[in-house]
C-alpha cells in the first residue's frame, strides 16, 4: 500500500480511517472472499435501487450476436438514472432490442432491463483497453449516440 501518488508528496490518498478509496464496489462472501463488482462512478441509481453496468454488460456480452456491450446511467426524469446500453453486434447481425430485452429478462431483475438502446460500430476504449464511459456518456450528453426506446 503507498501512502500517496508518485510525485505527489503532499497529497494523501489515504483516508481517516487509513482505508484507499479505489472507487470499487465489491462484496464478500461468508468465506472472507471479496469479488469486485463495479466501479461507484459506474453503477446505476434508479429510483433508489441500485443497476450494476458490469453485470448487464456481463450479461449482455454472453449473448451470440453481441462482441461488445457497455453500459451507462442516463438521466431518467421519473427514476433518475435509467441504463443506456451501447451494444457492438456481430458482422451481419440484426438482432434488435426486443430480442436482447428477452435474453435477459430471466438473468437479471425487471428493474434492471433497459428502455434505451443504442447499437453503435464500436466502444470506445482507454489507453488501457477498458471501456471508455467518461467519453460514452459525453457522446450521450452531445446528442451524438444513436438511442432507440423500447416500451
Amino acid at each position: 500500500m503507498a501512502r500517496r501518488y508518485f510525485k505527489a508528496e503532499n497529497e494523501e490518498i489515504l483516508d481517516d480511517q487509513g482505508f484507499f478509496d479505489t472507487g470499487d464496489v465489491a462484496t464478500i462472501d461468508q468465506h472472507g472472499y471479496m469479488q469486485i463488482t463495479d466501479r461507484a462512478k459506474d453503477v446505476i441509481k434508479s429510483g433508489g435501487e441500485w443497476i450494476s453496468s458490469v453485470e448487464l454488460e456481463t450479461r449482455l456480452m454472453a449473448h451470440p450476436e453481441v462482441v461488445e456491450a457497455a453500459v451507462i446511467a442516463v438521466p431518467d426524469e421519473r427514476w433518475q438514472e435509467r441504463p443506456l446500453a451501447c451494444v457492438v453486434c456481430r458482422d451481419g447481425s440484426t438482432v434488435e432490442p426486443e430480442a436482447l430485452l428477452a435474453f435477459l429478462t430471466d438473468q437479471v431483475a425487471k428493474w434492471w432491463l433497459p428502455e434505451r438502446w443504442s447499437f453503435v460500430p464500436e466502444i470506445p476504449k482507454t489507453s488501457v483497453g477498458k471501456f471508455d464511459k467518461k467519453e460514452l456518456r459525453s457522446r450521450h450528453a452531445a446528442g451524438l449516440l444513436p438511442v432507440t426506446e423500447v416500451g
